[in-house]
């Protein structure tokens, strides 16, 4: 079965939000921050709430998962 871009992009919100891994949040993030630069996926991700996921990233004490968040944000 192939997902669709909807259903790919939850998949990748709901890994990182249930995976205890730093470095499998990272790469998730990082998933997520490289759908976000084409502009197909803003209502996807604005439906899934990512917006508020990468503001959420830049209290946290990993300074990847932060960077990760800034870099979105600026662009």
């Amino acid at each position: 079965m192939e997902l669709g871009r909807l259903e790919y992009l939850q998949a990748l919100v709901t890994e990182f939000q249930v995976t205890d891994s730093p470095e499998a949040k990272e790469q998730v993030l990082a998933n997520l921050a490289n759908f976000a630069y084409d502009p197909k996926n803003y209502e996807y991700l604005r439906q899934l709430q990512v917006l508020d996921l990468f503001l959420d990233m830049l209290t946290e004490d990993n300074e990847t998962l932060v960077e990760f968040a800034i870099g979105k944000g600026c662009t």
